[in-house]
């Protein structure tokens, strides 16, 4: 079974920069696409960004433009870039991919 670990959370002030890594072990062979969640509270969790097995990536509206996922399959490890951050990106994040259950997520929270 995959697992996925992730880390790189914390507390920034508005305007700041994190970095999130999410690392897989296991049987990654089968870890195609994968993206970031967050769940701010009292909120659905929802998806941030997407990034497939080519390459291609997708965000959210909100985050365009000041949020950039990558992945090095060498490393079995996806991040998420977030500069320019805004108290409205405060969440718990979490990574999936197509087959590995939900993480424990990691906590981000921006400071206005």
């Amino acid at each position: 079974q995959v697992r996925t670990v992730e880390s790189g959370g914390g507390l920034v002030q508005a305007g700041g920069s994190l970095r999130l890594s999410c690392v897989g072990s296991g049987d990654t062979s089968c870890m195609s696409a994968m993206g970031w969640f967050r769940q701010a509270p009292g909120k659905e969790r929802e998806l941030v960004a997407t990034i497939n097995s080519g390459g291609s990536t997708y965000y959210i509206d909100s985050v365009k433009g000041r949020f950039t996922i990558s992945r090095d399959n060498a490393k079995n490890t996806m991040y998420l870039q977030m500069n320019s951050l805004k108290p409205e990106d405060t969440a718990v994040y979490y990574c999936k991919t197509d087959c590995s259950p939900w993480g424990q997520g990691t906590q981000v929270t921006v400071s206005s």
